[in-house]
């Protein structure tokens, strides 16, 4: 089984962007998107039926703003939109799809901001949030996949010392919420499988950043401790276009 996590910066704008060919290249089971920027109904309307999918889509009060989807070959078994605190549920952010033996969380956590305005809601968020999927594994391991807008190490930013503490994504309260994710059991993937492994998911659109590989890996899969076993390879597919994210995925065996 495949997962696949993207951030696609606008779901509408993606599927103009030779999406067709992306979505069968990646070949996923589970796919899951981040900032769709669409309500419901009109993430229904631009992605349409895709045969064998089921389509669960999460939408922000703000239209045009946030927001998540999944869609997946196999139908959930159950599916919570949000994390249960009404402060933290206006942006479409979380939805978590229970299957048999695992769930699939897919997250798109607050930016802080240019000037780091919203760093400390930031940081309710990351302490909101991981509370919450602690919950969800009482019952079943967690699988989270999303854009987390942090790189957590120097190996996973291009420029480490100017960011450090100026830039939104490598604050050291940033850094230590990510920090918190392993403390409380979970494995980021991509690094375990590739601990030394220079790649990125985010490139900002300015000054030819990705032609130039001046990214950042702000795009992650999650594991609980519990289902790192089913986890055979995870990959960061920046050979795919169409958003300033590239796809990241994990391989199963379920």
């Amino acid at each position: 089984m495949r997962v696949v996590s993207w951030n696609v910066n606008g779901i509408r704008a993606v599927l103009k962007k030779d999406f067709a060919t992306s979505f069968k290249h990646l070949n996923a089971d589970i796919m899951c998107f981040q900032e769709t920027k669409a309500q419901c109904d009109q993430v229904a309307e631009a992605i349409g039926d895709i045969e064998g999918f089921h389509l669960l889509s999460h939408s922000a009060v703000k239209k045009g703003y946030s927001g998540t989807a999944i869609l997946s070959r196999v139908e959930p078994v159950s599916v919570k939109y949000g994390i249960d605190i009404e402060e933290h549920d206006q942006e479409g952010r979380v939805i978590a799809a229970e299957f048999e033996h695992f769930f699939v969380v897919t997250v798109y956590t607050p930016n802080s901001g240019n000037t780091l305005k919203r760093l400390p809601y930031r940081q309710e968020w990351d302490a909101a949030f991981l509370s919450y999927i602690k919950g969800l594994e009482e019952t079943k391991p967690v699988l989270v996949c999303g854009d987390l807008n942090v790189a957590h190490k120097d190996i996973d930013l291009a420029r480490p010392k100017p960011n450090y503490n100026k830039s939104a994504g490598y604050t050291q309260a940033e850094i230590d919420a990510i920090d918190n994710f392993v403390d409380a059991g979970f494995t980021d993937t991509f690094r375990f499988h590739h601990p030394e492994e220079v790649k990125y998911s985010w490139w900002s659109y300015r000054a030819g950043a990705r032609e130039r590989n001046v990214g950042w890996r702000i795009d992650y899969f999650l594991a609980s401790k519990d289902m790192m076993p089913m986890v055979q390879d995870a990959h960061i597919h920046n050979d795919v276009f169409g958003s300033d994210h590239c796809p990241v995925s994990v391989d199963l065996s379920v």
